[in-house]
């Protein structure tokens, strides 16, 4: 290896250790410049709700769901939108971006319909961390987390 296929090397991990490398995602939307940042999606219409309520779900899972609010709003998802806590959204470990989940408080019923944008740092024994609006909606905000049922009504097309 040469001079100049070292200083490659150190330059690039410099670069990547400080964070200096070229965004991903941009605001410009510019050709070849990256793509625009999604937004997050507001919150379904009763149209769209109504849509899912008869859906059969694709798959089931039971847990304990948390929820995350004002330390990581306006932070960039794992999808590379940035979050907005009064969306309906969450984080789940393993499924595609862009799934769409009914998620049931088992204690009072309550559900709410919410996308997959994240991936999170779910605390162990957690399965699905959901927006602080959904939390609202499934009436966990005093406990911080509650027993759900989360079923899966359509995949996302992504496969991380």
């Amino acid at each position: 290896m040469g001079i100049r296929e070292i200083g490659f090397v150190i330059l690039s991990f410099l670069i990547a250790s400080c964070g200096a490398a070229v965004p991903r995602f941009t605001n410009e939307g510019q050709s070849g410049a990256g793509r625009d940042i999604p937004t997050a999606t507001q919150a379904p219409s009763s149209e769209e709700l109504k849509r899912y309520e008869n859906v059969v779900p694709l798959d089931i899972f039971t847990g304990t769901a948390s929820y995350y609010a004002e330390q990581y709003n306006g932070r960039r998802t794992s999808n590379g939108e940035v979050y907005d806590m009064n969306s309906l959204t969450a984080a789940h470990q393993d499924l595609p971006f862009n799934s769409i989940v009914r998620v049931t408080n088992l204690e009072n019923q309550k559900a709410v319909v919410l996308r997959i944008n994240d991936r999170g740092w779910l605390k162990k024994g957690r399965i699905i961390d959901v927006s602080l609006e959904a939390a609202k909606r499934l009436s966990m905000i005093g406990s911080g987390t509650a027993k759900v049922r989360v079923e899966v009504l359509k995949y996302g097309e992504s496969l991380k």
